[in-house]
């Protein structure tokens, strides 16, 4: 009996290379769906959330399919895989477009590279962060398996997720200041960087969560 592995459909993100990256590593009883259905990604039994662009565009659309709160039930009980957006707004708030309430899965803020306050640090830096950078292990995780500590991701982003529970923090990366890029708490990992833009490395990454029952 296949499986599917759902790939959230909102509007926003490149699917295609997330769900050819995902069909690179499937197991054969596997299935990869990029779908808008709620249905569908209800039933699936794992979920892969991807994204890119505003918060507030985000958010926007997810209310307007009805997606939020089939992505938040997922969250909750099915392996369960965020990717750049996709783990910014599971974050309470986030302070791009003047502030946006995201989905307030995880206690913490969306902060800003570009924040005055951080100006000593980053004004030799370009924002967004993009390119490859290393990621500090901060914690053990099935889906570190195989992933060498300090392995180079590839990022885009602007801004980083600060959360409050600083257990759920499983990976760290240096650019001006040490942000959180990873994040883990029982079924769900999140990570800023792109695991489908980051060769083998990435593909192990996905290879793992494939294979992953939700537990740690």
């Amino acid at each position: 009996m296949s499986s599917t592995v759902a790939v959230v459909d909102y509007g926003m993100g490149n699917l295609r290379s997330v769900s050819k990256a995902l069909e690179h590593v499937v197991s054969a009883n596997q299935r990869v769906l990029v779908s808008s259905n709620r249905d569908e990604i209800a039933d699936a039994e794992r979920i892969v959330f991807p994204g890119q662009g505003a918060a507030r565009d985000c958010m926007a659309q997810l209310k307007e399919l009805k997606l939020d709160e089939v992505v938040l039930q997922a969250a909750s009980e099915k392996p369960f895989l965020g990717v750049c957006m996709g783990m910014q707004v599971l974050m309470a708030h986030s302070e791009e477009n003047q502030g946006v309430d995201c989905m307030n899965l995880y206690a913490g803020d969306v902060r800003a590279f570009a924040d005055e306050a951080l100006h000593a640090q980053m004004q030799h830096l370009k924002i967004p962060h993009m390119g490859w950078n290393n990621v500090s292990h901060r914690r053990a995780h099935p889906l570190w398996q195989g992933i060498d500590d300090n392995k180079r991701f590839y990022f885009v982003h602007s801004y980083y997720v600060d959360p409050e529970n600083e257990a759920i923090i499983a990976g760290a990366t240096d650019y001006g200041i040490e942000f959180v890029s990873a994040i883990a708490n029982k079924n769900v990992f999140a990570a800023q960087f792109h695991p489908e833009k980051s060769a083998s490395d990435g593909l192990q990454l996905l290879r793992n969560f494939c294979r992953w029952n939700g537990g740690i």
